[in-house]
């Protein structure tokens, strides 16, 4: 009933709301601010909706980018994109100047990040929609308006992260410039990129048998590090009569993981290395094509190519055993054509109509074996190609000032091939409507109703096999996989106050289908794949406390939390069970201070508890974490200098398996305790703008 109510809801919307929109058309104006700057956002006055953030609003921070005031909107997280199918619901909840970035892999975050605040002319939060601007599915977006003005830019940032104990040390650093001379601007990035795991350190593994005997005690060691290069090129200006902006990026990476265990009579070495190189192109040109018709397309493409090798060695009284190896490569692609037409039937209703289609790849080949000897995985060596279009039609309606309605219906076909060492086809058709109400009766209060079916994207790794040998697993790949649906019911409120403050709780119920989980396959192997229906319920609570009426100046607390419960049916016990990777819990506490005497701020956050399972036919695995700490303090000298230090501590991760002797008994074969104690490590970034 419901799924039947909203099809036809929407349906009903995006028919009835052209005969609604009044007689002169006209286009949607920017916000028109209301109220104390620097104490409190400003209020449209004309949609309650919209809250305007100037610039003295974020004074006493003292920012140096874009991405650091968007950090400091109360109430506000950026989110890079969900991953969803194709560009819609991709890209994240981050607008620059009313549009999204040419490209999906370049993230919101990253283009404020290369964006000095000096440049920021307002930041707009769009809670539930408004007139002229694409929300791509998001309930709540930032739009960040930047100045017309010439200037001339260059940022140097050199960072370090430093550990505790023995590991190895990280450096990396950036150089960009950028120039802008009103609407036409360029810019180029250099950056030597660091990554790392945050639970490298030592620790200690017991596996005892099914009588709770100890069958191996060992003192373990882990590490895991990497790094990249790479270029981006920007630029945007006038084309065509319309606006043209360009993105282009070339990068190379590596990584390089350990893990090795020993006792007085057992020897375990464990090595991941692997090496990456890709790169991304992505144009967006708008163009008015009259005073109520704006036309919006956009070209994406993505490449990358990897090669890696896992090794396990393992020698037992001195005597070597067999060595296990597991040789990887493959290459990928991802294009992406979309253009749609913005129609402005008024200042209060906005219809988009348009259409996308999308060409993904993936290649992958790969080979285990022990001792030389060539053990044959299924789907070893796999190709698979999506072809995907989709037609979609949205429409934004403010209906009061204080109520606006968006509903819009999507329409995607789609063919899923395989070839190699499994060669089928097959081809998918979903409707995907969507539904949010927002009642704003005061700017202070606000309530959102979203109503919305979405597709997931699979993750083409999952086609083909994988191996965790530190683990002593060895995964098969899964060729029938098919997306996963979810029906999603979702209802929140929040409310602001004293400038800064707000607290929002939301409700959230998935019904799910197809829920992508882990299948038994034939000998003794697992993989990936759908494991039929299942829910997802989530509360979900955010605060953010000024504290300054409460003694404390220029501080801030904040907690925020997801707590998830989960349900659908193991394939092979057929007993109900939460759904594995999704975390019940992950509590973050924090408290945060500007001290603009000393041009400085300082926080700390706290995450008290985080951990999740995972369910396989042969073995349950938990792992869980607790009491991590992360404290900063960043002093900024000048306007052009920042100096930042953090201090990151997490002194509790364990993990737990439990490995069934087969698949009919669930009898224990043995249990493994893992402990690991983190090292504690400091990351230092000095940035300075000339």
């Amino acid at each position: 009933m419901t799924k039947t109510f909203l099809m036809a809801g929407t349906a009903l919307f995006l028919t009835a709301g052209a005969a609604l929109a009044g007689e002169a058309p006209q286009v949607a104006q920017a916000p028109v601010p209301t109220g104390p700057a620097g104490q409190a956002p400003l209020a449209d006055a004309a949609q309650r909706g919209v809250l305007v953030f100037t610039p003295d609003f974020f004074t006493a921070q003292r920012p140096s980018t874009a991405l650091d005031m968007v950090n400091r909107v109360p109430g506000f997280s950026v989110d890079d994109g969900s991953g969803a199918r194709g560009f819609e619901g991709a890209v994240g909840n981050v607008l620059i100047n009313n549009n999204r970035p040419a490209s999906k892999n370049d993230p919101g975050s990253n283009v404020l990040n290369r964006t000095p605040a000096s440049q920021v002319e307002r930041i707009e939060l769009i809670r539930g929609g408004a007139p002229g601007i694409d929300m791509q599915g998001f309930s709540v977006v930032v739009n960040v308006i930047l100045k017309k003005e010439t200037t001339r830019q260059s940022v140097l940032t050199w960072s370090t992260i430093q550990f505790e104990g023995v590991g190895h040390d990280l450096y990396g650093g950036s150089y960009q410039f950028t120039s802008r001379n009103g609407d036409r601007s360029w810019g180029v990035t250099l950056s030597d990129g660091t990554s790392m795991s945050d639970s490298n350190g030592p620790g200690r593994t017991v596996r005892r048998n099914a009588a709770g005997a100890v069958i191996r005690d060992e003192r373990t060691a882990q590490d895991g590090y990497g790094g990249g290069n790479a270029i981006r090129g920007t630029y945007a200006g006038p084309l065509a009569g319309g606006k043209i902006d360009l993105t282009a990026r070339y990068g190379i990476n590596d990584w390089n993981g350990s893990n090795t265990s020993r006792s007085a009579v057992a020897f375990r070495d464990s090595r991941d290395n692997q090496d990456s190189k890709g790169g991304e192109f992505g144009a967006a040109w708008t163009r008015a094509l009259g005073p109520r018709f704006n036309l919006e397309t956009r070209l994406m493409h993505e490449f990358g190519s990897w090669d890696g090798l896992s090794l396990y060695n393992v020698r037992l009284d001195g005597v070597a055993a067999p060595e296990q190896r597991f040789a990887y490569s493959g290459d990928n692609s991802e294009t992406i054509l979309r253009a749609l037409v913005r129609q402005e039937w008024s200042p209060k209703l906005t219809v988009e109509t348009g259409a996308e289609i999308a060409y993904n790849m993936r290649q992958t080949d790969q080979a285990y074996s022990e001792g030389g000897v060539a053990i044959p995985l299924p789907s070893a060596s796999v190709k698979v190609e999506e072809t995907r279009g989709e037609a979609f039609s949205k429409g934004t309606w403010r209906l009061r000032p204080e109520l606006t309605l968006e509903a819009g219906l999507r329409l995607e076909t789609s063919t899923i091939g395989q070839s190699g060492d499994a060669n089928q086809e097959k081809s998918f058709f979903f409707a995907k409507p969507r539904f949010l109400a927002t009642w704003t009766p005061r700017p202070n209060n606000q309530l959102r109703l979203r109503f919305e079916r979405e597709v997931g994207q699979l993750d083409f790794s999952d086609f083909a096999a994988s191996a965790d040998l530190s683990s002593e697993n060895v995964y098969g790949g899964n060729v029938n996989l098919v997306p996963e649906q979810r029906w999603i019911s979702e209802l929140a409120y929040e409310r602001r106050f004293w400038g800064e403050g707000v607290v929002s709780i939301g409700y959230r119920h998935d019904q799910i289908v197809d829920a992508i989980d882990r299948i038994p396959l034939a000998a003794g192997l697992s993989a990936v794949g759908n494991i039929g229906d299942g829910t997802l319920d989530q509360l979900s609570l955010n605060v953010t406390v000024p504290l300054t009426r409460l003694g404390v100046p220029g501080a801030r607390f904040s907690f925020k939390n997801d707590w998830n419960k989960t349900s659908v049916t193991d394939p092979t016990t057929g007993q109900a069970r939460p759904i594995s990777g999704v975390r019940p819990t992950q509590a973050n506490v924090g408290f945060e201070q500007d001290i603009a005497s000393w041009k400085l701020q300082w926080g700390v956050n706290w995450i008290p508890h985080l951990g999740q399972g995972n369910y396989s036919p042969d073995q349950v695995s938990r792992w869980r974490g607790a009491n991590y700490f992360e404290t900063f303090v960043e002093y900024k000298p000048s306007a052009t200098l920042s100096l930042r230090a953090q201090v990151n501590v997490w002194n509790d991760f364990t993990q737990t398996r439990t490995v069934f002797a087969d698949r009919q008994t669930r009898a224990v074969a043995f249990t493994e305790d893992s402990e690991v104690d983190p090292r504690t490590f400091v990351s230092v970034r000095v940035r300075k703008t000339f």
